[in-house]
């Protein structure tokens, strides 16, 4: 078997850190995971089923349709069919999809659309977030009757520094925690530690070339699950080393070592 090479200097294993610092590591991997959590089930919940009307299982169609549009359609229609389908009862959707498919006359409008979106819909959609489509009159929904070209480039702008500044700090937070885990060989280690980052540009810059070629939907797909999969080697290993583990020989071994500081 071949020699390890010697533990750096500045290298401290968790067991070697003061249990305060522990207790902090494991609350912010605990809110940390929660949050994860939600992440993905919103994720789901806002994709699933576009492309494919398959509300169970996220796939490459979705995706496409998403970003770059479903070529047919409206987006007021791929919303309804989409990430807005549980906002409304079904016959309320379908006389919306109706009114849409026929024309979307005024007359109509005032008659059979209006009603239900000041009932369902004006609650977010009055025009006071700019963030979301302004439905508060009819010249403003004629906008969305238009043929669905995916999400806009301005939205995708807007949520791209988003992403980018926040999951930064999220995987900063797990690969500090993370630089503390024994895991051998380190550039295996260190590989676990970059890999998030080159996921996130990935998966922000994949949006982008879907719009304008759509088997980048299979890059978004793929960093998605390399950010995820990261995420929980990371979180595992943390929680797995600092509180169920025996420390490493060679850190038990280190002279003036001490694997049971209390701070």
């Amino acid at each position: 078997m071949a020699e390890q090479p010697p533990l750096h200097r500045l290298y401290r294993h968790y067991s070697e850190l003061p249990y305060s610092q522990r207790v902090l590591y494991t609350m912010t991997l605990l809110v940390l995971g929660l949050g994860y959590m939600f992440a993905l089930i919103y994720v789901f919940h806002t994709y699933a089923g576009r492309g494919t009307g398959n509300k169970m299982m996220l796939s490459y169609e979705d995706l496409v349709v998403a970003y770059s549009g479903s070529g047919h359609g409206s987006r007021l229609e791929s919303a309804l069919q989409g990430p807005m389908s549980n906002m409304l009862p079904s016959d309320e959707t379908k006389a919306i999809i109706a009114w849409v498919q026929q024309g979307s006359d005024h007359a109509s409008y005032d008659k059979s659309v209006k009603p239900i979106l000041d009932k369902r819909c004006m609650g977010c959609h009055d025009g006071s977030n700019p963030h979301l489509p302004n439905l508060s009159s009819y010249d403003n929904i004629k906008k969305v009757t238009e043929q669905d070209t995916g999400t806009d480039v301005f939205t995708l702008v807007r949520v791209s520094h988003i992403h980018l500044f926040g999951l930064t700090f999220i995987f900063f937070i797990m690969g500090l925690m993370f630089t503390h885990a024994y895991v051998r060989p380190v550039w295996l280690k260190c590989m676990i530690v970059a890999l998030p980052y080159c996921a996130i540009v990935m998966d922000v810059s994949s949006w982008y070339f879907t719009k304008l070629f759509h088997p980048f939907a299979w890059v978004v797909l793929f960093a998605g699950a390399l950010m995820g999969g990261c995420f929980a080697f990371m979180w595992l290993v943390t929680m797995y080393q600092l509180w169920f583990s025996p420390p490493p020989a060679m850190v038990a071994e280190r002279v003036g070592g001490d694997t049971a500081i209390i701070g």
